[in-house]
């Protein structure tokens, strides 16, 4: 049973996804919070597989909720979710940065939205190769800051080609056929990269592979 936490201020919001996630037999709402300061009360409380959360809210919004939980070794197996209402606003980068698996657009495909819940609880990133070029396109360009010790140098330099592709939004079976390699192969090569790099999940190494400069926009 995949258990989630639904974290909005608006509660017509809440009600249709909750709706929506009711009607599968795998999916548990475990609670609802109607700002970030809730929402981490109760994900403590419940330790949820997946927070879905809002980015602006009151109280605490959704980025500071969403690097709370990150930061705190007792919420690892916590998956957070952004939720936007825009496909691609100033807030998502920062969202990645803070420790997000991913982000939905409120307006999303009830189908999409069930099946990215379950991609979220399966521990792998929300970020479709579509979205991943976005970021790529409209952020990457600006200077990151100065990451110290990235520990890039513990990587092999298979791990590192495997790291550079997921940076350019390609799926492990793309990963796999580019590397020559099996996709289990691809994955445990993905793998190895975030445990050295402390990448909760892909959509970190991808923000940490710009801001490491192992990859940069002329590479993509």
């Amino acid at each position: 049973m995949i258990r989630v936490l639904l974290v909005d201020d608006q509660p017509l919001i809440r009600s249709g996804f909750r709706a929506l996630l009711d009607l599968e037999d795998d999916i548990e709402v475990v609670a609802e919070a109607a700002d970030g300061e809730q929402g981490l009360a109760l994900t403590k409380q419940h330790l949820p597989d997946v927070v879905l959360i809002d980015i602006q809210m009151p109280v605490v919004d959704g980025i500071e909720a969403t690097r709370r939980i990150a930061a705190d070794p007792a919420l690892v197996p916590v998956h957070v979710v952004i939720l936007t209402n825009y496909g691609m606003d100033e807030y998502v980068l920062d969202a990645l940065r803070a420790g997000a698996a991913g982000f939905l657009v409120k307006d999303i495909v009830p189908d999409d939205f069930v099946h990215a819940v379950r991609v979220a609880a399966r521990g792998d990133a929300l970020l479709a190769p579509s979205i991943t070029r976005k970021l790529i396109n409209q952020y990457v360009s600006q200077p990151f800051p100065a990451v110290a010790d990235t520990g890039l140098g513990e990587l092999t330099s298979r791990e590192r080609e495997a790291v550079t592709l997921v940076a350019q939004g390609l799926s492990n079976d793309q990963i796999a056929d580019r590397m020559v390699i099996s996709p289990v192969t691809a994955k445990t090569h993905i793998n190895r990269a975030m445990t050295k790099l402390h990448a909760r999940d892909r959509a970190q190494l991808v923000v940490l592979a710009y801001e490491s400069g192992l990859v940069t926009p002329r590479n993509t």
